[in-house]
Parts: structure tokens; C-alpha cells; sequence
């Protein structure tokens, strides 16, 4: 007779996943030096769908005014670097506060509604922070964007170069750095909860969850890790535009985040490789109808994700299957 196993997975298996990531970013490195330009915007950017994921995955919120906690990361780092220190270990800190205050702020409205009421808030959200940004010129630059800021060297030893090689090195550390704490407060009782609110809220207020104080952290903690990853795209280009506030990237993260899988970080992060590569390798085959060339291959790349997502998990129940009834120590 079988018993169910409540232990946690084996050590190896949880460590699995971050070794593989770490050998691809090494072959990255050492095998495609001229693509870590592109490899550092993606780690950023990974960070960011991630947030989102956050969001959406776990907490069950549909949202796309996201990109107003990145772009205020952003600018906060881009501000502080201008006009008060450009270390950047501060600015991303100060791009996570930013970023937490905007989320603790605009979530306490915006948890009183759910559904299409909540999603519209969002998008208003972000379309107010972006016609400020264009306002205050004499802060942000407005259109020209906010620019001619330094960033200081790494601790201390290492600037940034153009081949990208410390840029990607320092997006990749912050974004595995990231990963892991995002993992690591989802397996909490509070991510747990937030799952229980996504399946269910009536059951979870019943047992005496306090939903909106739930979401409310979970939205400042998705804020705190989307201003991180604006705060670190502001460093690594050097540069910070009103389409960091943008709709356009709200919606490009979405399609990302639906690409990987929402509700699994680790989705997140293998939809935000794929779209980004898929967006450069277009746009460089042809400049002019790159975004046909992307809606086409989504389609079909989603369309494929579910059937073979059935197979290759028809196949591992059978594998399964057949290690369970074979008899230990049988011999061939």
C-alpha cells in the first residue's frame, strides 16, 4: 500500500534548477560575448515579468499598469544618481522604496475593486504617473527622457564596460538573487495564502484571512521587486524614458509571464528568454514587420505549450508508473 509523502523534495532537486541557470549564464558569457548586452537587459527585465507574476500568478490579480512600479524604480534610481549618490547597490534600494510606496499607495485603492474594475484602475494608474513623468521636465526630461546620469563602480571594483560583461554579471546576480527570495516567500505561509486567496477567497476569509491586508503586502512586495528591475535597467542603459510608464510594457510582460506559464516563477523567466529573443531575432530579420513575425510565432508557440505540456506529462505519469511496479531487486 502506498503512503502519501508530505516531505519536501530532495535537496538535489531543489538546487537542480539554479545550477542550470548558472551554466547558461556561464556558456552565455563565455560563448556569446556579443550578446551579453542583450542577455543583461533580459535578466532586468526577467525580474520585472516576475513581479508581475507575483501579481497575477499568485495573488490572482489581473493587471496591466504594472509598468508604473518599474518606471518609478526607474526614474528613482536615474534621480538619485544625478543628484545624490551614484552608488548603485543605493539606487536599487532606493528604486525598490520607490516602487513599495507607489504599490502601498495606489494598492489601497485599487483592492477595493476586483476583476475588470481593478484591471482598468491599473491601467489608469499608469497613464497618470506616465503624463506626470512628461510634465515635470525640469525632474524627468519629459520626452527627451531623463539622461547624463553616472553609476558608480560595482562595490567598488568594477565599472561598467561596453562589450557588457559587468553589466550582465550584475543583472544576473540581482536577478538570481531575486529569484530565489521570490521562491522563498512563495513557499511561506504568506505566499501560501496568497495561493489560497487566488483558489479561493470565500474559503479563505471563512477560516479568517484578512484579504485585502494579504494582497495589499503582496502587491508592495511585487512593487518592491518592479522597481528593482527598473532601478537596474536605469543603471545598466544609462538612460530613462516615458516608456518605462508605458501600457505597451504592462502588456508585453503579460504576454511574456502567459508565455512561460503564469503561477510558477521559474515560467516567468524561461517566457521573458523566449519573447525577448524572439523580439530581437524579428526585428533584426525584418525592422519593418518584426511585431507580425511575433504575434505569429506567439500564437503558435502558445497553441504548442499546451499539447505538448499534456504529452510530456502523459509521459512522466507512465515512467512513474513503471518505476512504482517494478519490484525492488529484480534483477534483468
Amino acid at each position: 500500500m502506498s503512503t502519501l509523502s508530505l516531505a519536501p523534495p530532495p535537496l538535489w532537486r531543489q538546487v537542480l534548477p539554479y545550477g542550470v541557470l548558472l551554466a547558461l549564464a556561464l556558456l552565455i558569457y563565455f560563448y556569446f560575448p556579443d550578446q551579453l548586452p542583450l542577455a543583461a537587459r533580459i535578466a532586468a527585465l526577467a525580474i520585472f515579468v516576475m513581479s508581475l507574476d507575483l501579481v497575477v500568478g499568485y495573488g490572482g490579480l489581473a493587471t496591466l499598469g504594472h509598468s508604473a512600479l518599474y518606471g518609478v524604480g526607474a526614474y528613482a534610481a536615474g534621480l538619485l544618481a544625478m543628484h545624490l549618490s551614484a552608488n548603485p547597490l543605493l539606487g536599487l534600494l532606493v528604486g525598490a522604496c520607490a516602487g513599495a510606496v507607489l504599490a502601498g499607495l495606489s494598492g489601497l485603492f485599487l483592492l477595493r475593486y476586483e476583476g475588470l474594475t481593478f484591471l482598468m484602475l491599473t491601467i489608469a494608474i499608469s497613464q497618470i504617473a506616465q503624463n506626470l513623468a512628461s510634465k515635470l521636465r525640469h525632474w524627468t526630461g519629459g520626452d527627451d527622457g531623463l539622461s547624463g546620469f553616472k553609476v558608480d563602480k560595482i562595490l567598488g571594483l568594477a565599472s561598467f564596460d561596453l562589450q557588457g560583461r559587468v553589466a550582465f554579471i550584475y543583472c544576473f546576480v540581482v536577478m538570481f538573487i531575486s529569484l530565489w527570495l521570490m521562491r522563498r516567500l512563495m513557499a511561506s505561509p504568506f505566499g501560501l495564502a496568497c495561493q489560497g486567496i487566488h483558489q479561493n477567497r470565500q474559503r479563505m476569509a471563512a477560516l479568517g484571512t484578512q484579504i485585502r491586508w494579504q494582497l495589499l503586502k503582496l502587491y508592495i512586495l511585487s512593487g518592491v521587486f518592479a522597481g528593482i528591475s527598473g532601478a537596474l535597467a536605469a543603471q545598466v542603459a544609462q538612460i530613462v524614458g516615458l516608456d518605462t510608464l508605458g501600457f505597451e510594457l504592462s502588456a508585453e510582460a503579460l504576454v511574456m509571464l502567459v508565455l512561460g506559464g503564469a503561477g510558477n516563477l521559474w515560467g516567468a523567466l524561461v517566457g521573458t528568454v523566449i519573447f525577448a529573443s524572439i523580439h530581437h531575432w524579428a526585428s533584426t530579420l525584418n525592422p519593418y514587420h518584426w511585431l507580425f513575425i511575433i504575434g505569429g510565432m506567439l500564437v503558435l508557440m502558445v497553441l504548442l505549450r499546451e499539447q505538448l505540456g499534456r504529452a510530456l506529462s502523459a509521459r512522466l505519469q507512465a515512467l512513474q508508473r513503471v518505476l512504482r511496479s517494478k519490484p525492488v531487486g529484480t534483477s534483468a
